[in-house]
């Protein structure tokens, strides 16, 4: 498929016009025409894209990529390397944010929701692309439980602050760095919160407010929505795509 029509369909599936962002979502960095071979990863590291070439990818698709809002601009140092090497294999790089965080079926959220049985049920902003969401878990379970669903699940074991006596019914949750949506999520008495990241508030919060709170890891919470794209553009498109997940402990 040609870059110009590869690019009209990831905006057909992700609508990037429909939600304001900090980054440019869509082609980051031109490459080849023709995109035939697809290396997504979740970040577009030098070990992603020293990964890409070794693999033999024209094309690179992530969820974190480049040029975000407030970053240095002069293209120097880890970023000239970064961009020197894409350039001099020819291989795009597409980026989705929050376009992919919010996706009600591949998204980040929608994906996390699906692996740790958690239905989704609206938004916990107003109005649409609510980049936080809530539900209920769909078999309740105490804090301790679910810290050990999402290690077993994840991989990973999250930070938690288990505040609370009763099993967790209601949920609210954003993947990555969504820490701050906590008070909202308590305000609108919901039982827990999960995302990705903590800051040091966040535990206060958690306590003064009586609302379980997990943090699974920011990579960990952003793995799949990355992976459930290219597997659609696999099984829907013929792509050839490889999913190749460069660990990160945040």
């Amino acid at each position: 498929m040609q870059r110009k029509q590869f690019t009209q369909l990831l905006n057909d599936i992700l609508k990037p016009d429909s939600i304001a962002d900090f980054c440019p979502n869509g082609l980051q960095v031109e490459g080849a025409n023709e995109v035939k071979k697809i290396v997504t990863g979740v970040t577009a590291s030098q070990a992603l894209i020293d990964a890409a070439i070794d693999h033999g990818a024209d094309t690179i698709l992530v969820h974190h990529g480049y040029f975000w809002k407030g970053e240095s601009q002069p293209i120097t140092g880890m970023k000239k390397r970064r961009v020197a090497a894409l350039l001099a294999h020819d291989i795009n790089l597409f980026a989705y944010h929050l376009p992919l965080d919010v996706h009600p079926v591949i998204g980040n959220n929608a994906q996390l929701a699906h692996l740790l049985d958690i239905e989704l049920s609206a938004g916990l902003e107003a109005g649409p692309n609510s980049v936080a969401v809530k539900g209920f878990l769909k078999t309740p379970l105490t804090g301790k439980e679910f810290a050990d669903k999402i290690s077993t699940v994840l991989h990973r074991e999250p930070l938690t602050s288990l505040v609370r006596d009763d099993k967790i019914e209601t949920i609210a949750w954003c993947t990555g760095g969504g820490q701050g949506y906590i008070d909202l999520a308590a305000a609108q008495g919901i039982d827990a919160y999960l995302t990705g990241e903590a800051s040091e508030q966040t535990i206060h919060s958690s306590r003064e407010q009586g609302i379980d709170f997990f943090a699974a890891g920011h990579h960990a919470t952003e793995r799949y929505g990355i992976k459930a794209l290219g597997e659609l553009l696999a099984e829907q498109h013929g792509f050839d795509v490889t999913f190749i997940d460069i660990d990160n402990p945040v």
